[in-house]
């Protein structure tokens, strides 16, 4: 990874001009390697080479380095003399595997011919060990030429990696045109991927298109294990990073051992949840009328033809360079334009004096919060007579109050699917995708259904407010017992929840949330109930009955590698074990999958 210049001076305008060169021909540079690691079996795959100078000094590091050459006008030359430097140490010092070297794209068209061969042959490196990492921060000068020389080194046995990708110049075009056999991924995609659902969602399209495209993907920048243990379960091939090694001299043969213990571990990492519920744009997936926009200028009489000529209108904007600034409603049009003399005293003057200056426009791009706010609004006109829709407020069509009640409640019905609005844990969607996931995994894990006894006398006698209350508890334990990196907590409604464990210890926590719920949930009784110990409350029946206090309901069953194809077959296991849970004195029951198969 060839580090970028610096955006203000350095110490590099410090030394005197030719300082760099000097360094070049008494020799002062070498290469530290840093290992590319296997994620799929824990082994050290390859090295990249980074170039240094003296220890020490000001020009030790590669950004003073590169700045330097750029200064002295020397960066071609001095991409070359890294890439001999690193040749010859790398042979010299018996190291073996897969070595990769960074270039510029304008470097490699130049050298590939005549002086990459002849680096090689004296430096005694095999072409087939070595990938030239394309660097991202440069466009080629001749994008043509660059494709040919990629086809001629294939040929003698270099591989090729397009550095950074998703930074720089870096596109798919490139991608496709030049087919590297490895793309390194920007480590601004990998920091922090465990917490963030955007950067998972993105690494995933990635992977998605590596394996379309046949190419290897290299994950740079890993600086936790959590971050490790989620690209190695998106199916990330290659990743390097301070947590896997760090650059050396010699180079190292095996991962850190922290990195080691993390790869070992075979449990899949739950799936990151956004803090947040996403702000889709809803409005591009509805159908916007495409409704004539009328000039501030325009007579009622004229707006009368429109009107009458399309009778679908419900209301017209009235738009001044390209931008809204007022609404004519058809019905309130109407009413004023029926009224005795209007038409003779008005009927010639412009429209806007009759028409609502303060529209609501939203913005195509919008979110479902901002549709909100008309439903909430004091002022219901926006909801008879609609909204206006802008792309970056330049005028596109009209929206009525029918597409926006059916939009904003659409979107809240799928959004609860991603992520329940009363706990916020995922819903049906996320679980889904997760059960997946432990299913292709191979191995073992516990499927946990929680559900509440006897709750619903409980909402329909203290109301839903705290019949809330009662299922936030019930998240707030789950989460709280369990380990949110590789134990999966899902709402999937009401008082049903899902939990999904990896560890030894999930016996353990079953009991403990039990436990702390039971003395939890009396605290949101009345006093007297408490002391009673339950209400009395119409049944299902309608018969008024005694109900104890609320209590809490595990299923587990424990799903080993075979036992379940499908998410349907670990939502009826789990089904059969919650029914088991609600007969049991202590709340738990557990089961084997196989028991019912």
């Amino acid at each position: 990874m060839r580090p970028s210049l610096p955006a203000s001076p350095g110490p590099s305008l410090t030394l005197k001009l030719g300082a760099l060169q000097r360094l070049m021909d008494e020799g002062g540079l070498s290469a530290v390697f840093q290992p590319l690691v296997d994620l799929r079996n824990g082994t050290v795959y390859g090295h990249e080479a980074l170039i240094r100078g003296p220890v020490g000094g000001p020009l030790h590091m590669p950004g003073v380095l590169f700045e330097c050459a750029s200064i002295e006008s020397i960066l071609m030359e001095f991409e070359l003399k890294c890439v001999d430097v690193i040749l010859t140490q790398w042979f010299e010092a018996g190291q073996s595997g897969t070595l990769f070297v960074n270039l510029s794209a304008d470097a490699l068209v130049r050298v590939a011919a005549t002086v990459l061969p002849r680096m090689l042959a004296s430096s005694g490196v095999d072409p087939r060990k070595l990938v030239i990492e394309l660097t991202e921060h440069d466009r080629p000068t001749d994008p043509q030429a660059l494709v040919r020389t990629v086809k001629a080194l294939s040929a003698t046995g270099v591989r090729l990696a397009l550095d950074d990708f998703g930074d720089g110049h870096s596109n798919l075009r490139r991608w496709a045109e030049l087919k590297p056999q490895f793309v390194k991924l920007d480590k601004f995609f990998t920091r922090d991927l465990a917490g963030n659902m955007e950067s998972f969602e993105m690494v995933r399209a990635v992977v998605a298109m590596s394996e379309a495209f046949g190419t290897a993907l290299v994950a740079e920048g890993i600086e936790s294990g959590d971050d490790l243990r989620t690209l190695r379960d998106l199916g990330v091939a290659f990743g390097q990073g301070y947590f896997l090694g760090r650059p050396a001299t010699p180079a190292v043969a095996v991962p850190l051992a922290d990195a080691v213990d993390v790869l070992k571990d075979r449990r899949t990492v739950a799936v990151p949840v956004l803090s947040q519920l996403a702000r889709p744009s809803i409005l591009r997936n509805l159908t916007l009328l495409k409704a004539p926009a009328i000039a501030p200028g325009t007579t009622n009489e004229e707006v009368a033809a429109i009107f009458q000529e399309q009778p679908e209108l419900h209301a017209l904007a009235v738009v001044d360079h390209g931008r809204p600034v007022a609404l004519v409603n058809r019905r309130e049009f109407t009413d004023h334009y029926a009224r005795l003399y209007f038409r003779e005293v008005h009927g010639r003057k412009p429209c806007i004096g009759h028409a609502n200056r303060t529209p609501r426009v939203i913005e195509l791009d919008g979110d479902v919060s901002e549709l909100m706010g008309i439903l909430t609004s004091e002022d219901q006109r926006y909801l008879s007579e609609g909204f206006v829709v802008a792309e970056h407020g330049v005028y596109l069509g009209l929206g009525t109050g029918e597409q926006l009640v059916r939009a904003v409640t659409e979107t809240r019905i799928e959004a609860a699917r991603h992520a329940n609005p009363l706990t916020f844990l995922p819903g049906n969607i996320p679980i889904s995708v997760h059960i997946e996931r432990l299913l292709a995994s191979g191995i073992g894990f516990v499927a946990g259904y929680a559900d509440l006894n006897d709750f619903k006398p409980f909402n329909d006698h203290y109301g839903y407010w705290r019949g809330d209350e009662v299922i936030r508890t019930v998240a707030r334990l789950l989460v709280a017992h369990c380990n949110v990196r590789v134990d999966f907590v899902g709402h999937v409604g009401g008082d049903d929840f899902i939990v999904l464990f990896q560890g030894n210890d999930w016996e353990v926590k079953c009991r403990s949330v039990i436990d702390e719920f039971a003395r939890q949930a009396v605290d949101l009784y009345d006093e007297a109930d408490r002391l009673a110990g339950g209400i009395h409350a119409e049944d299902r029946h309608g018969a008024m009955r005694f109900f104890p206090c609320t209590t809490l309901c595990i299923g587990a069953v424990q799903i080993a590698p075979g036992t379940c194809r499908t998410v349907e077959d670990v939502a009826t296991e789990a089904a059969r074990a919650k029914h088991g849970a609600k007969a049991a004195a202590t709340g738990l029951a557990t089961y084997q999958a196989s028991a019912y198969r």
